[in-house]
């Protein structure tokens, strides 16, 4: 059974409150109805209305089995709210390795049981690009692997179910710092992903590398020596700098 979801703020909008109780919930992965009132503690009509009013907002929708999960408009919404340093950092870096290799070279991070494309090189040399603000599941593909692999063991559980992989395989990710394999981002591509890490055991994002599998072959160490690890230790640096220029006064004076 997952965890009861987190203690949230209060708007004092009595239906504002309801609907960010509702997010908080699904955003741990899909749920039924029954699911949904039993973790909200929401009266079942209550859920199922401020549920289905989500889903035309585009904030929630629904998977094959109709359960309610993050809609693709959260998606746009959490690209526009993470336009923070690593973004910015992360632009003229993807620009240089998609130069450098002539594949595409996008930024994802996690949002619950999604991962969101947050930045994309310029340039896409694909013909089925994943543009910015795409929203996929968390179940499969190089980037949901290293978004996965350093996660506490209970998250990690949660996260394994339903996916396309298995624990063994994420320690192995662990163990070389890379996952590669097909896309499932954009179809007919294999992808190398590697974490970014401001400090060793927390994954703040994924960089990938993507393209037709004829041109990214089926050696990936050819793309991490000198490009993909490399690029995304610059974002690590980048983090770990703005953290530390960044120093509460409160925390100077003790």
């Amino acid at each position: 059974m997952s965890a009861p979801p987190r203690p949230l703020p209060r708007s004092g909008v009595g239906v504002l409150d309801k609907a960010s109780t509702v997010l908080s919930v699904i955003e741990n992965g899909p749920v039924s109805l029954a699911e949904l009132v039993e973790r909200s503690g929401l009266a079942r009509p209550t859920a199922h209305r401020i549920a289905v009013a989500l889903e035309r907002l585009g904030l929630l929708t629904r998977d094959f089995e109709g359960r309610f999960v993050l809609g693709p408009r959260l998606g746009s919404l959490s690209v526009e709210a993470q336009q923070d340093r690593l973004v910015q950092a992360a632009l003229p870096v993807l620009d240089g390795l998609a130069a450098d290799t002539g594949l595409d070279a996008r930024l994802f991070r996690r949002r619950g049981a999604r991962q969101v494309c947050v930045a994309s090189s310029p340039a896409h040399p694909s013909k089925d690009p994943v543009p910015v603000g795409a929203c996929l599941p968390l179940t499969s593909g190089p980037v949901a692997q290293v978004l996965l692999a350093w996660e506490e063991p209970e998250q990690l559980y949660e996260g394994l179910r339903g996916a396309r992989f298995t624990a063994a395989q994420l320690a192995a990710v662990r163990q070389r710092y890379w996952a590669f394999g097909p896309d499932t981002a954009a179809g007919a591509t294999l992808s190398c992903a590697v974490p970014v890490q401001p400090r060793i055991g927390r994954v703040m994002a994924a960089l990938a590398l993507s393209g037709p599998a004829a041109r990214v072959g089926e050696r990936p160490r050819r793309l991490l020596g000198s490009s993909l690890v490399d690029a995304a230790a610059v974002l690590g640096d980048t983090l770990r700098r703005a953290h530390a220029e960044f120093v509460p006064e409160a925390a100077t004076t003790r």
